[in-house]
């Protein structure tokens, strides 16, 4: 492949910017497919990171106000 088409191939497979519960995965490349999987566990550590902080805030809360 020419650089040319390394470039035009390239820009059509941007990563993906969400992934959709349930969609058909049948069309997607190898590479999609490992994109889209590396975005959901950003995604994950991201929430578990939220839900540590709620978590701590609840328990700084109880203490707070046990009687």
């Amino acid at each position: 492949m020419s650089r040319e088409e390394d470039e035009i191939f390239a820009a059509r497979i941007a990563p993906p910017s969400q992934h959709v519960p349930g969609e058909p995965l049948d069309a997607l490349s190898v590479d999609e497919l490992t994109a889209r999987i590396e975005l959901l566990r950003a995604e994950i550590a991201r929430l578990e990171a939220a839900r540590e902080k709620k978590h701590a805030s609840r328990a700084a809360a109880a203490a707070f106000f046990k009687p």
